[in-house]
């Protein structure tokens, strides 16, 4: 602990401000240069993917040992023990998330399906190696069951370490520990949380590890063509959000101001990840969880990051990673990207894909997608993103002419009001409209245009989208299901707690199947 303490205010130290802002400067101008000649640009498209998924208690998670009236203890958030992360999994901010990364592969059919099937594969050493430890993975978007001593007290359990906060919950990683501190010292040591039904201030940003995402990778060639795929991708927001939101309650001992529990289901958002991660760090001046600013240049991404507010700077040499090649060319640069959080991001060098490039790269980084409810369906959320950006710029539609604030107010009514949502788009006409047939018609047909670019076959691309075009033909998500079934719960007699818990299991059990959502329908 006294490390990790020493390291939290070294980061925190105005002496480190200086050196790491001096560097990232220097690095910044010889990325400008780079990406601006040309260095960055690859031989084809890759894609990629990163999943967050967090754990569960696993006793009674099959539907056996259940109470009499359906209710148990399982599935309470937990703990997810170090023997879990030998493998594939990698630690994220709460002790009990996970990230599970996927090596990128070439945009087409064989490169997607070895995408699909590492992902699986990943899942499934995941939950084996929880399962040894009584635990489970869930894919899903938001936690709802708390752990015994409830939510409000896990996430704001603290320790003073010398002046140093250490939330006891978080992972034991200084650059965690020291963006918590920064975080908190922009908000004036505590930090407000207010959605329908729930308002609350807590000591640590540890409330962003309610809501898990999936973030599709999509590798651009030419640094020169960049722009139009980032600006494009800023306009379909919305509408993906929309079609995969999944994450409208909270744990049911966070609401504090309900008074009537039917109402809070028409209130909700249907994608309150987007409210948890923008409220818990955007604490400075100049907001850093939003939707970005349009592109001119692919250098101007470079410049962004620049003008970024700093959080919790870290030096090269504190840390024991000693990256080569070009990662370790710019590793502050890089450093303080991680905390450019806005919901779409470049990022600038990678891993080498072969058939596709070398570690340096362009790609677009997709974030606003809740965690999905199965492996297929996140499989069928990277093809739509990434057939989707192809297809706008690989057919030269019109959307990027959407007007930027159209675009971000899309977003925000998205993740409110999920397929409810009054959506912005232009029409292959270059028509303006808010017609949500029009919308998913156009949005299904450039993804196929896209998969089609990237050599798939109509019936690979079929089956890829089928998953979330049934969900358009239901008129239904995710969200809009465990709504209903809170709905249905509350009808039957239980309370709101009792409701959201039961709907919870009902989601873990039927997440384990093989299939998709749209199949729970």
């Amino acid at each position: 602990m006294d490390d990790l303490v020493d390291l939290v205010r070294r980061s925190l130290s105005e002496a480190a401000a200086e050196e790491f802002a001096a560097r990232v400067d220097e690095q910044a101008q010889r990325l400008r240069r780079d990406v601006a000649a040309g260095e960055y640009d690859t031989d084809d498209f890759a894609v990629g993917l990163e999943v967050e998924v967090y754990g569960v208690d696993a006793g009674g998670g099959d539907g056996e040992g259940r109470e009499e009236g359906g209710r148990d203890d399982s599935g309470r958030l937990t703990d997810l023990p170090e023997s879990v992360f030998a493998g594939s999994l990698a630690g994220e901010l709460g002790v009990h998330n996970a990230e599970i990364n996927t090596d990128p592969d070439v945009f087409d059919q064989a490169g997607l399906e070895s995408q699909a099937e590492a992902f699986r594969r990943r899942v499934a050493e995941g939950r084996d190696a929880a399962a040894a430890e009584g635990r489970d993975l869930a894919l899903d978007a938001m936690w709802t069951i708390p752990p015994a001593e409830g939510s409000e007290a896990y996430l704001s359990a603290v320790e003073d370490e010398s002046g140093v906060v250490v939330a006891e919950n978080m992972h034991r990683d200084a650059r965690y520990v020291a963006l918590d501190n920064d975080t908190l010292r922009h908000a004036g040591g505590e930090i407000a949380f207010s959605v329908p039904g729930a308002d609350h201030a807590f000591p640590t940003i540890l409330f962003e590890s309610l809501a898990t995402s999936v973030q599709p990778h999509l590798q651009i060639p030419t640094a020169e063509r960049f722009p139009a795929y980032y600006n494009a991708a800023i306009r379909t927001l919305g509408p993906v959000l929309a079609l995969t939101a999944n994450s409208p309650f909270l744990p049911p001992d966070l609401y504090n101001r309900v008074d009537d529990p039917r109402g809070l289901l028409s209130e909700t958002h249907r994608e309150l990840r987007i409210a948890a991660f923008e409220q818990s760090v955007n604490t400075s001046a100049n907001p850093k969880v939003r939707v970005p600013d349009d592109l001119e240049t692919a250098a101007d991404v470079v410049d962004h990051v620049v003008a970024d507010d700093t959080f919790a700077p870290f030096l090269r040499e504190w840390v024991d990673e000693d990256p080569d090649g070009v990662q370790g060319r710019h590793w502050e640069f890089d450093h303080k990207r991680g905390t450019y959080w806005r919901w779409l991001r470049c990022v600038i060098g990678g891993d080498p894909v072969d058939g596709a490039g070398d570690e340096r790269s362009l790609r677009i980084e997709y974030r606003p997608v809740p965690t999905q409810p199965t492996v297929d369906d996140v499989a069928a959320v990277q093809a739509l993103v990434a057939g989707l950006l192809r297809g706008l710029v690989a057919r030269d539609h019109p959307l990027a002419d959407l007007p930027w604030n159209a675009a971000e107010r899309s977003f925000y009514a998205a993740a409110r009001e999920g397929l409810d949502a009054n959506l912005d788009w232009v029409t292959v006409d270059g028509e303006r409209t808010s017609d949500r047939e029009t919308v998913y018609d156009e949005l299904f047909d450039l993804a196929r245009a896209g998969l089609d670019e990237a050599g798939l076959s109509g019936d690979r691309a079929d089956d890829l989208l089928r998953p979330l075009e049934r969900r358009w033909a239901a008129r239904t998500t995710p969200a809009a299901w465990k709504i209903e079934r809170v709905r249905e719960y509350l009808d039957d007699g239980l309370d709101l707690t009792e409701a959201i818990h039961e709907m919870q299991r009902d989601y873990f059990d039927l997440s384990r199947e093989d299939g998709v959502f749209a199949d729970w329908l």
